[in-house]
């Protein structure tokens, strides 16, 4: 969600983030793996491509918009949820990369509470089909 307008530095940097957050609780589960093989897709990465650690120092001069920032936030936070919990281990990264991309936690929270509400809806279209 809202990748698209990124560059090939920024897509492989963000999935290789991505990467970091679903295996920071130490489990990749089936749902974190499907729900990163989708974002390959939407964002038209390689499906070859094999993310990999990325340190957080130096992303902020990768995602140098706020624009950029934002939606790296929304979507790590969609993957921390894929397997239905945002583990503390999970949680702590993306804190982290808030500190390095330089959002708040006011900001942080409200991106946070965004996500959960449009999974919230996105089951719920799921129980209407």
């Amino acid at each position: 969600m809202f990748l698209q307008e990124f560059d090939k530095t920024q897509k492989e940097a963000f999935i290789c983030l991505g990467h970091n957050v679903v295996v920071a609780d130490g489990d990749l589960t089936p749902d974190e793996q499907v729900m990163m093989d989708n974002l390959k897709r939407e964002i038209g990465l390689e499906t070859s491509f094999d993310p990999h650690y990325i340190p957080l120092d130096g992303i902020n001069e990768i995602f140098t918009t706020h624009r950029s920032r934002v939606a790296v936030l929304i979507n790590l936070v969609r993957l921390g949820y894929a397997d239905g919990a945002f583990e503390v281990e999970e949680q702590m990264l993306v804190e982290q990369v808030c500190k390095y991309l330089e959002i708040g936690d006011e900001e942080f929270s409200r991106i946070e509470n965004w996500v959960r509400r449009l999974i919230a809806l996105e089951k719920e279209a799921m129980a209407l089909m």
